[in-house]
């Protein structure tokens, strides 16, 4: 079988778990900072992980980390 290929942006964006789930980073926190609370741009720094609908499309396009 040949080899898939990655999806370049998915790669820097997403990892899998051990146990299968898929983490990235919280939106918002790139700009318009000075109008947000500090606890929400706290909160904001923590993973979070994708929805379960979207978890599929995530996997097939990093098969291989």
């Amino acid at each position: 079988m040949p080899k898939i290929k990655s999806h370049s942006a998915s790669k820097k964006r997403f990892s899998i778990t051990a146990t299968g789930k898929v983490k990235c980073a919280h939106m918002n926190k790139r700009h318009i900072l000075t109008k947000k609370s500090t606890k929400r741009k706290r909160q904001l720094r923590a993973c979070a992980y994708a929805d379960s609908t979207t978890m599929a499309t995530v996997k097939t396009m990093i098969p291989y980390k």
